[in-house]
């Protein structure tokens, strides 16, 4: 946080230990001349706002956290993290930030921090989104085989080290999975945020169709099929036709592109 200077305005010197005692009140003291009584409104009005805030967009890590543990993470974000945005939706995403390039790794903490706030702010993220779906140039019912099926904007392949989906109070691991878990979370028509677990041929898949718009579902799965050395070439693409049929019913798949 930047420090006053001393040729600075009297009252801009208030202004930095105003801001910095209500950051920090156990570092740095209040203005002499503020009354504590008044000066413990502002302490609570604004931590307790972001602290919500945090709350809202991180309730799995709270409710596996002890109220010190979380306190803490609440309290260094709010005093040491500089904000790039005004806007409250925002706040998660500069949580992220600061965990994960500011923040001090304590013992205590969870091996799986970095990657279950990632998971909880994507379904805000997601839910807050502002993009339209495409409507033009894509066949709803076309030939997933025959031409590029096109994956929805609002559905998000993710990939963590841990069940991150699974983690709760009574469900925290201490290690990671022996094969990574693949998410797809998605908002679907009705505008509601799910999440689908898939295999890792499933990420595959929608990897390569995210890569290259001009490949069709059938040749996303021979080249699928070349890679796992598979002898049943056809056997992956009706396998992988079904996949594609249940991701589209879901809105994952738009369709495909005309």
């Amino acid at each position: 946080m930047h420090k006053p200077s001393p040729e600075q305005p009297h009252f801009q010197t208030l202004q930095y230990q105003f801001a910095a005692h209500i950051r920090n009140p156990d570092k740095n003291a209040a203005p002499s001349d503020i009354e504590d009584r008044r000066m413990a409104i502002y302490r609570d009005l604004f931590f307790n706002n972001v602290e919500g805030f945090l709350s809202g967009n991180f309730p799995v890590l709270k409710q596996i956290s002890s109220q010190a543990y979380w306190l803490r993470l609440a309290r260094g974000f709010f005093d040491t993290h500089r904000c790039h945005t005004p806007y409250f939706l925002e706040i998660g995403e500069e949580f992220i930030a600061y965990i994960n390039n500011e923040y001090v790794a304590c013992d205590d903490d969870p091996v799986f921090l970095e990657e279950l706030i990632h998971y909880e702010w994507v379904e805000l993220a997601l839910d807050a989104s502002t993009i339209e779906l495409p409507v033009q140039n894509v066949d709803a019912n076309g030939d997933l085989l025959e031409r590029h099926p096109v994956q929805s904007p609002l559905a998000w392949l993710l990939s963590y080290q841990f069940p991150v989906h699974c983690i709760r109070p009574d469900f925290q691991p201490n290690t990671p999975s022996e094969s990574p878990t693949f998410l797809i979370v998605y908002r679907n028509r009705e505008d509601e945020v799910n999440f689908m677990e898939v295999n890792s041929v499933t990420g595959r898949l929608l990897y390569l169709l995210s890569e290259d718009e001009q490949l069709t579902g059938s040749a996303a799965l021979e080249q699928i099929a070349e890679e796992m050395n598979h002898p049943q070439v056809e056997q992956v693409v009706s396998g992988g036709l079904q996949t594609m049929e249940h991701l589209r019913s879901k809105g994952i798949l738009l369709g495909t592109k005309i």
